[in-house]
This record gives C-alpha cells, structure tokens and sequence, in this order.
C-alpha cells in the first residue's frame, strides 16, 4: 500500500476505551484521541515497499506468545522533558508476556531487515496529543490529577498489523493483518 506507514499495536477491548474518553478534560489545546484509535503500540514500522509487507503479514503469523492480561493504570507526558506533546496512559509494568511479543516482533523485522524505529520501548495508550505550548499548564494538572489512574485489567488475545494514511482531515488507520495469540 503506497504512502502508508505501518505499526503493529494491541487494540483495547470497546469497554476500556470508553473508560479512558472518561479520563478527558477541558484543558485547552489538547486533541483527544478518538475511541477507535487507542491502542498500545508494540512497534512502529514507517513506509514499506509491497514486497517487504507481505513478507511481513506472512512473518508475523508465525510470531507466538500465550495470551495474557494488562494492567490500564498511571498516566505521563511525552516528552518528559520539554515541550509536552503526547497525553498517555500506562500498562503499569506490563507483563513479560508483553515484552516477549515485542521481542519476537523484533526478531522478525531484524530477519527481514525491516528498520523500525529505534526508540525504548514504553508501552502506553495515547489519549491526547498537545497542540500548543500554551497547554504546558493544562497537560501537567491532566498529569497530576490522574498520575495514580487505575483502571480494569484487560486480556490481551492478540494483536494487529496497521497501515496509516494521512489525509487533510488526519490519519486513517486501515487493519492490514490481525493476529490470534495461543492460549
């Protein structure tokens, strides 16, 4: 798919994304994430050429990890220092099965010589991205006042190949692939 730009994430069930739209604010300047785009992503890809995506909807059939349940709880900013850009909340500490999944994802693109982006690995639900420096003040209280959210553990049943167009009106997001995990 030419121009798009891929990522594979953990989708929330419906429920639990409705609780995190709970966790918005007033504040101004801040663009809410909408209730069909939260998820955790595991890896970020960029733009691939056709033969490498379908090499990769191929490889990641392969990919095994048993199923397992995350933790919603904590909120942060991203950066954590500067200019805030990204609302988030946390999966806690995870669970190592989370870790395990982003490592066999890894492996594989390493196997394909797919480069993926090389940032730490800091599992989270975007749930808003920050407009405006005037919104410093805001995203910082969004922070304080839901810094000890605890919301409901969810079971992770597998996850999901994603291609992301951009348009004038935003991204769409488009499922290329999804992915049982074994029991």
């Amino acid at each position: 798919m030419a121009g798009a730009r891929y990522f594979i994430a953990v989708d929330l069930p419906e429920e639990h994304r409705r609780e995190l739209t709970g966790l918005r604010s007033s504040g101004k300047g801040f663009a809410w994430t909408r209730l069909e785009r939260m998820h955790v992503t595991l890896r970020f890809i960029g733009e691939l050429e056709g033969e490498q995506v379908e090499r990769l909807v191929e490889g990641l059939a392969v990919v095994e990890v048993e199923r397992f349940v995350l933790p919603l709880e904590g909120a942060g900013i991203f950066p954590a220092r500067g200019r805030p850009r990204v609302l988030w909340v946390g999966v806690g500490s995870g669970h190592p099965r989370l870790f395990q999944l982003r490592q066999r994802i890894d492996d594989l693109l390493l196997k394909l010589g797919i480069e993926a982006d090389v940032r730490s690995f800091h599992p989270h639900v975007t749930i808003a991205r920050i407009r405006d420096g005037s919104s410093v003040n805001s995203a910082t209280e969004w922070v304080k006042r839901r810094r000890e959210f605890v919301g409901a553990p969810f079971r992770v049943e597998g996850f999901v190949l994603y291609a992301s167009r951009l348009y004038s009106n935003g991204a769409r997001y488009e499922r290329v692939a999804e992915y049982a995990l074994g029991d």
